[in-house]
């Protein structure tokens, strides 16, 4: 059990940068703190802290140390939570980031609302790419692989990339046989608001090949806007299918150019791995799993 408390007084010293503000927390003195620290310095053989009259600052053996701590403290916590909550119903305030999907996520979130009254949503619908611990989010629906070690994910469903346009505009303009003709057309591109650049449209194309540079007849920040821009007839968009696929079922839109497109994507919930993952997390997990692509066994 010393481990454990010198444990705790290390993360604390880390995370206040001070013994005097860390003892206040553990209702100790600074120099017990020290001493605290100094044992286990001295237990590990390594230096955890550069110390000066003004500062304190880890070292590189200290972060990396910290990092594990961490999780530890964060799995004993963990623990107590799940017997002491393993009956209590989910509630509290869960803080999500979102991307910018409304017309996907939206009808879920509010299902979600009805069925947990007692749970609090905190949204964020942004394209950034959020730092989930640093930040303070609970979890966060975002396409691709987490690179991260400190997260956890989970598979909520497929989607995939399409050229589309209204039937009318392509009675005007004519139906683009290859990837070049896009040239000669009018094409509405989606723009990333956090960095600027233009979503690329999923052209097959030779590894030689340089990827066309598309004109670009609109340029706008959310793909929702661009659904209602190209079913007026003004141009060929580049949309995720479920996006589109009522436009498809009434007519009021037609992919183009499937021959020579290829994409593949998933979206994923993503949540720190260290964190408790109380009733609240858990239930938003397996609501979302359910109900967000409910035609796939993600």
């Amino acid at each position: 059990m010393d481990s454990l408390s010198g444990i705790q007084a290390f993360v604390l010293v880390a995370e206040t940068r001070s013994f005097s503000a860390a003892g206040r927390l553990l209702g100790v003195s600074s120099s017990a703190m020290g001493k605290s620290v100094a044992r286990m310095e001295q237990r590990l053989g390594v230096r955890l802290f550069h110390r000066s009259t003004r500062s304190i600052t880890l070292t590189a053996e200290g972060a990396q140390f910290l990092e594990r701590c961490r999780r530890i403290l964060a799995e004993i916590a963990a623990a107590e939570l799940e017997l002491a909550d393993s009956r209590a119903a989910p509630r509290g305030k869960l803080r999500i980031s979102l991307p910018l999907v409304s017309g996907l996520m939206l009808p879920v979130l509010t299902d979600f609302m009805h069925h947990y009254p007692d749970i609090a949503l905190d949204v964020d619908f942004t394209d950034r790419l959020v730092d989930i611990v640093e930040e303070g989010f609970d979890a966060v629906v975002r396409t691709g692989e987490p690179a991260d070690s400190r997260l956890m994910s989970r598979r909520l469903g497929r989607f995939r990339l399409m050229l589309v346009a209204a039937p009318d505009y392509l009675l005007r303009r004519g139906l683009p046989q290859t990837p070049q003709d896009l040239l000669n057309h009018a094409c509405l591109q989606h723009k990333f608001p956090s960095s600027g650049r233009f979503e690329p449209w999923p052209l097959r194309h030779l590894p030689d090949e340089a990827p066309l540079e598309l004109p670009a007849t609109m340029i706008c920040n959310t793909t929702e806007a661009l659904v209602q821009v190209a079913q007026a007839g003004l141009g060929i968009a580049c949309l995720p299918d479920f996006m589109v696929r009522e436009p498809l079922r009434r007519g009021a839109l037609q992919q183009v150019l499937a021959q020579h497109t290829e994409h593949q994507g998933a979206f994923r919930i993503v949540w720190p791995s260290s964190k408790y993952l109380a009733p609240k997390l858990r239930v938003f997990i397996d609501f979302l799993s359910e109900r967000l692509f409910p035609t796939e066994g993600a």
